[in-house]
């Protein structure tokens, strides 16, 4: 296929490596003309993955890349710029997107701003830097339309990257972003040195806990006991580079929510979606206390002060 891959950062350059892999034509295309160049230059992305062999791969800015000649066009650019980027791009190839998150302006699942168009949603437990390096993993691809999901699944499935096909694609984009949140307070967990049987506890609750979003806005539940629900939910808590995952540890030792972002250089997107989580599951009338607690934190609470909240909450059946 010729493929635009949008979002130059680093899951946008391991998914285009993935991509040329499997055969296809590939134009990696992001919004900074200076890191295009240094890609057509030295064959190396020189802000993300800056080990990772991009020669094959086209470099091109956003404004300059071939949508007009491309079959599918992929979108890894961060949640709270979806909705100004992807809905405007050129052409009318199907869009693939790998965002995860929802859309702060309106709340909505990110597929739902793509209207003219066909879309898949790509998820599951995948860690950028562990795909680039080609170990193994397993994805979903959710969309309603089935014959485009499963069109994808035939050209990206490979022995290190195996694809599944699901209809449910409420329930992945929720998942993806709900991962995030809890991936916060997972990290939060660790910074505060609590152990093991702590943070297994929390993510088994927050598992529910997005389980039950997912359900009130019409997922179906057995997509959150598969890779985009339990697969993503888990590399997130416990990866050591996952980024929510680290933003809360550093949340937790004294750093602000901005100082942590900026420790880590990179888009943390639970730090964006959680309000737009809390905001939903309000309108849903769904309790989330896990997502309501790192809110709270992420307005200044300190966190030993959530804690005491929620170990105090009162006891019910499970």
């Amino acid at each position: 296929m010729n493929t635009v891959v949008v979002g130059a950062g680093s899951w946008g350059t391991a998914f285009a490596r993935l991509l040329a892999d499997r055969g296809h034509d590939v134009t990696l295309a992001a919004r900074d003309s200076e890191q295009v160049s240094a890609i057509g230059e030295t064959g190396r992305n020189p802000r993300y993955l800056t080990n990772v062999d991009l020669k094959g791969i086209r470099p091109a800015t956003i404004a300059d890349a071939p949508f007009g000649n491309a079959e599918l066009v992929v979108a890894a650019v961060p949640s709270r710029v979806f909705g100004s980027v992807v809905p405007n791009l050129p052409g009318d190839a199907p869009i693939l997107s790998l965002t995860k998150g929802l859309d702060p302006e309106t709340g909505e699942r990110l597929s739902t701003l793509v209207r003219d168009r066909p879309v898949a949603v790509l998820s599951g437990p995948n860690m950028a830097e562990e795909i680039a390096a080609g170990l193994p993993t397993a994805a979903v691809i959710a969309s309603e339309n089935v014959p485009l999901a499963e069109r994808l699944q035939a050209e990206i499935n490979s022995l290190a990257f195996r694809v599944y096909v699901n209809t449910d694609l409420v329930g992945v984009e929720l998942c993806a972003a709900a991962k995030n949140v809890i991936g916060l307070s997972a990290g939060g967990v660790d910074g505060l040195g609590l152990g093991d049987n702590a943070k297994a506890a929390l993510i088994t609750r927050g598992l529910a806990e997005m389980a039950r979003l997912g359900e009130a806005a019409g997922g179906d539940q057995d997509t959150f006991a598969g890779l985009a629900g339990m697969g993503d939910l888990i590399v997130t808590c416990w990866h050591p580079s996952g980024r929510n995952r680290r933003a809360g540890e550093l949340i937790a030792r004294g750093m602000s929510p901005d100082e942590a972002a900026a420790e880590i250089g990179q888009t943390v997107e639970g730090l964006t979606t959680a309000p737009v989580l809390r905001d939903l599951s309000h309108r849903l009338g769904v309790e989330l206390p896990i997502t309501e607690g790192v809110c709270t934190v992420l307005s200044g609470m300190p966190l030993s002060d959530l804690l005491a909240s929620l170990m105090g909450r009162r006891p019910t059946e499970e």
